[in-house]
């Protein structure tokens, strides 16, 4: 299958998704946020898929989403004063849809990595929160550049911003607009290791994403619906859920084989997820008022 915005290779059950136009900084055009979902469903629907990691391509990981999405022309039949609340009502059903594109990071059942370098601008950093982890070269920053053209990030970085940074300063860099640098990024958590060169990034992001395919595919799966659960909801509820999950989920037979293959120091065997009932489609295109 081929995509406008991405490339994909599939080895030893781990995907690697790269943005494919870095001559444009990657910036996400109409095709971007059809694609994303459609991709990210089609590698985690046969169960096949243990990790995925997300890179880019050029000098910098995305210039955010591009200025042609904003200059999509309006209907003469919406120009009219009578129509204002229509196109309301039709710009907040693309913004849900949007936020959609993203969202299917986190509905993914194996983890999602992403391996930043240069600029990560705009909805470059609402993808990036909606990852598992967040690795960063030297030279990344992140921007939540909405403020510096007089909006509202509304894609999805405050939602989950907010609960990997210290408040304060999510709150100073959506008020200012300014840059946080790999460093500061990688001091308040945001990022788990700084690399200096994109190469030795990959390098290391790819090594973890195999060490997360060879663990049993069900119990990786389970650790990460337990840590959104947690995420957004009570301990309580949370253990709860997760008694829930291993009465019904609990493999025996595979840690079985996790035992045994440590004891003779082998690759353990395990079943792969099943297959998902989902559809995979593109959702449609994307329309903006």
């Amino acid at each position: 299958m081929e995509y406008e915005c991405f490339d994909v290779e599939v080895q030893d059950h781990v995907a690697h998704v790269r943005f494919s136009r870095p001559e444009k900084r990657n910036s996400m055009i109409l095709a971007f946020w059809s694609e994303l979902p459609a991709l990210i469903k089609h590698l985690d629907h046969d169960g096949q898929v243990r990790a995925i990691v997300l890179s880019s391509t050029g000098p910098h990981f995305s210039s955010g989403m591009d200025l042609s999405v904003f200059q999509a022309p309006v209907a003469d039949n919406e120009t009219s004063i009578g129509s204002s609340a229509q196109r309301a009502a039709k710009f907040r059903d693309t913004i849900l849809r949007l936020q959609g594109s993203f969202n299917c990071l986190e509905d993914a059942r194996v983890p999602v990595m992403v391996a930043v370098q240069g600029g990560c601008i705009g909805a470059g950093v609402d993808l990036a929160t909606a990852c598992d982890m967040r690795y960063a070269t030297s030279d990344a920053f992140f921007t939540i550049q909405e403020t510096n053209i007089a909006m509202t990030a509304d894609v999805g970085t405050f939602p989950r911003l907010c609960k990997l940074m210290p408040d304060g300063l999510v709150r100073e860099l959506a008020y200012t607009g300014r840059p946080l640098t790999a460093s500061e990024a990688k001091s308040c958590g945001l990022v788990n290791q700084v690399f200096e060169s994109h190469e030795q990034m990959l390098e290391a992001v790819m090594g973890l994403a195999h060490t997360i395919a060879s663990k049993a595919p069900m119990a990786v799966h389970g650790c990460k619906k337990m840590i959104l659960r947690a995420r957004d909801h009570t301990v309580a509820d949370t253990l709860d859920y997760v008694a829930l999950w291993n009465a019904s989920f609990l493999q025996r037979d595979e840690m079985m084989e996790a035992m045994m293959a440590t004891a003779e120091k082998r690759a353990a065997k395990f079943s792969s997820l099943a297959e998902r009932l989902d559809s995979v489609s593109d959702g449609g295109a994307i329309e903006f008022p």
